[in-house]
This record gives C-alpha cells, structure tokens and sequence, in this order.
C-alpha cells in the first residue's frame, strides 16, 4: 500500500502543464497497477481538440464546470458528479468553463507512462 498527494507531485516530473492546464499523475504506468489516475485541470476559457489512440479514458468531475463535444457536434455540459467516458478513442473537443476551472480526476487503461505530453498547436489536435 501507498498514500500519495498533489502536493507529493508539485514540481516534479508528474507535475505536467498540458497546455490548457495541469495533470497531475498520480498513478502511472511504473506504478504497477493496471490503470492510471490524473487529477486533472481545465483551465477556464479553454479549448483543445483531443484523442488518446492508445488509451481508453473515464473523466469524473469533481468540481467546476466545462464541457465536452463529440466530432458529430454534440456539445455535453459537464458538472461536478458527471463522468463522460471516452471508450472508443473518441476524438473530442475539451473546454474549461466560462468563469471557472473544470477539474476532473482522469481514469486511463493502459495507465500513462507520465511523459506524454499534448500538442495543442497541431491543427489535426493533440493525439497520443
């Protein structure tokens, strides 16, 4: 058994600027447990254009508001208590909201190895 905290991972190599925010990778791959978990933060007024290719994801709100919209444009508000899964590598478009952040505690099968990193300028959107 282990405890870890945000806090264990401010400034360290699983403190990660994603681009419109932070993830913080609290189990990874080398964590040997099958799944890996980020805190993850939306900054407010954000966009980006996302895929995982090699990943499936669960993101669970826990506070804030923002929203995801699948590539056939339907937009879904999200809230704190809402989980939107993305269970066939969905492509989708991942906003913070208007006045505040969206933070969101990410699920990942297979886990990340913690280096991925986003890149928010390619205009095909961020894949990895």
């Amino acid at each position: 058994m282990f405890v870890r905290s945000i806090d264990d991972l401010r400034d360290t190599a699983r403190d990660v600027d994603w681009g419109n925010g932070k993830s913080y990778r609290l189990l990874v791959e080398s964590d040997g447990m099958g799944f890996g978990v980020c805190h993850t933060v939306v900054k407010a007024g954000s966009e980006a254009l996302l895929q995982y290719r090699k990943h499936l994801e669960a993101c669970y709100c826990i506070a804030g508001h923002g929203e995801v919209e699948d590539m056939n444009g339907t937009i879904y508000p999200i809230k704190p208590g809402d989980i939107y899964v993305l269970n066939e590598h969905d492509r989708h478009y991942l906003r913070g909201g208007k006045n505040e952040d969206l933070i969101l505690v990410s699920v990942f099968n297979p886990p990340l190895k913690g280096t991925e990193r986003h890149d928010l300028k390619n205009p095909d959107g961020s894949a990895y």
